[in-house]
């Protein structure tokens, strides 16, 4: 007996006999096909028309899928490449707005700079300039730390102001520093004057970053908001007409006032000596002798 074939199988038997059946029926159509083309060449063209509009709506969908796939490739690209030029733009936007912003602090500096130099060769009792690198404000003493000292020829007493108007005084000296204890500071009494009217008040600091103003004659309110504050030069400390503050606001008798020169955004300030070093003197040995 015969060993059967490897693989040869009942299913592949029907596959192989329709695939036979298929091919003569493709022929066979193609054959009538022929056939009626030659013999009737003008309803074989009526039957290719039909055939091309069956097929029309077919090709038509294939064709906007295709289109539709390259659109969305194309769009997707797009998209990409926008996005990465966003990015671009985004950081050459931010590296832009670094270099303005330390423009903006060059040309301010700057400016702080040629205020002190013209400050100083208009002061004749100039003795040094130097900068602010540090104040406190979150504590009732207002101070601030000046990079000149002694070797500068700075001492204890000595007034400080910038360009905008009063910073301080000069409470502590070392070789290249000094400690300034601004006119917000509770402890800081100047003799001032009212501008608009010349009357005389004293500006005391609040400890707060504001300064409270007090007229001398008790009963009357002269201030308004936005008038200006500058020293009478009283005392022999402060010289006169420095601008010290403006009004804000007025409460009773009294009012609060704005330093016009915050340390905060000074570089540079300017110590000078004391408007009267004699009236100075004569008040620091007072002052020794209580103590």
């Amino acid at each position: 007996m015969a060993a059967p074939r490897p693989g040869w199988s009942r299913r592949a038997q029907y596959g192989l006999f329709f695939s036979f059946i298929a091919a003569i029926i493709g022929v066979a159509v193609g054959l009538m096909l022929l056939a009626f083309s030659i013999a009737a060449p003008s309803r074989f063209n009526n039957l290719k028309g039909v055939a091309l509009d069956a097929t029309t709506p077919i090709t038509t969908m294939l064709d906007q899928v295709g289109t539709t796939a390259d659109g969305l490739a194309s769009g997707a690209g797009d998209y990409w490449d926008a996005a990465n030029q966003n990015a671009a733009l985004r950081q050459q936007r931010d590296a832009m707005a670094v270099q303005l912003t330390a423009a903006r602090a060059i040309q301010l500096e700057n400016r702080q700079l040629k205020a002190a130099l013209q400050l100083r060769e208009r002061s004749e009792d100039a003795v040094a300039t130097g900068r602010l690198v540090g104040s406190s404000f979150e504590s009732p003493r207002r101070f601030a730390i000046l990079s000149a000292g002694r070797g500068d020829g700075i001492e204890v007493g000595m007034p400080v102001r910038a360009a905008q108007g009063l910073i301080g005084r000069v409470i502590e000296t070392g070789s290249n520093a000094a400690r300034v204890l601004l006119i917000s500071d509770r402890s800081s009494i100047v003799p001032a004057r009212l501008l608009r009217t010349g009357q005389a008040v004293i500006a005391q600091g609040r400890g707060d970053g504001t300064i409270d103003l007090k007229p001398l004659e008790v009963g009357r309110n002269p201030f308004k908001r936005g008038d200006l504050i500058i020293t009478s030069g009283t005392g022999g400390l402060y010289p006169p007409l420095v601008p010290i503050a403006q009004v804000l606001r007025t409460e009773g008798d009294n009012a609060i006032g704005r330093p016009l020169a915050d340390p905060a955004t000074i570089g540079v300030a300017l110590v000078q000596r004391a408007y009267e070093p004699r009236a100075m003197a004569i008040r620091q040995a007072s002052e020794d002798e209580s103590d």
